[in-house]
């Protein structure tokens, strides 16, 4: 059967057509949401969510755009849905770790470079900054920079031109470029004040 007809079964409830659809698009939808999220724990809920939505959404495809097209934005859309209303619980850097038993003590270097730690801190400040995206500009920053769609295919799946979706990815790079700055900044800051 073409993809097509596995879609129109689909759609009329054959869940072995289903069943092929998902074992199809699984791995890429994953793979999608683990690099917007960067949990595993969390790419695999939203895998499923986004599953559980398609066959709940099935019938809404039109075939205007590539199935796949249409399942990634549908699966971006939830991703970025729990982005809005996703809430940091804060971690302290000074506390002892539960699972820690031995009776050595955490020693603490004061005013030395951590180099683990350090590579750490660029990536929590690149990954608020592309938090901090207006989720526009974070949609197609993703699309295009992690995800390796091009400009054509980002217009597809989201309905826009190729001039926006360029246009909205030099604007979320500039954003990200100050955020950066920003971030670098007020670190050297803050190391200038504790020395």
């Amino acid at each position: 059967m073409t993809e097509a007809e596995v879609i129109d079964k689909a759609k009329l409830g054959d869940e072995r057509c289903f069943e092929a659809l998902y074992a199809q698009h699984k791995r890429r939808v994953f793979s999608l949401c683990l690099r917007m999220t960067g949990d595993h724990n969390r790419a695999e809920d939203f895998t499923q969510e986004a599953f559980l939505q398609l066959f709940r959404k099935i019938s809404s495809f039109r075939g205007e755009s590539a199935f796949s097209t249409w399942l990634h934005r549908l699966t971006v859309n939830i991703v970025l849905m729990q982005f809005r209303k996703k809430v940091l619980a804060e971690v302290s850097l000074d506390e002892t770790p539960e699972d820690q038993h031995d009776d050595k003590q955490i020693r603490r270097e004061i005013e030395t470079r951590d180099n683990m730690l350090h590579g750490s801190i660029d990536r929590i400040n690149l990954e608020r900054a592309i938090e901090d995206l207006p989720p526009g500009y974070r949609m197609i920053f993703v699309l295009h920079a992690v995800e390796g769609y091009e400009h054509n295919e980002i217009a597809e799946m989201l309905g826009c031109s190729i001039g926006n979706s360029k246009s909205q990815l030099f604007k979320a790079r500039m954003k990200l470029r100050t955020s950066l700055i920003a971030a670098g900044e007020a670190e050297e800051m803050s190391n200038e004040i504790a020395a």
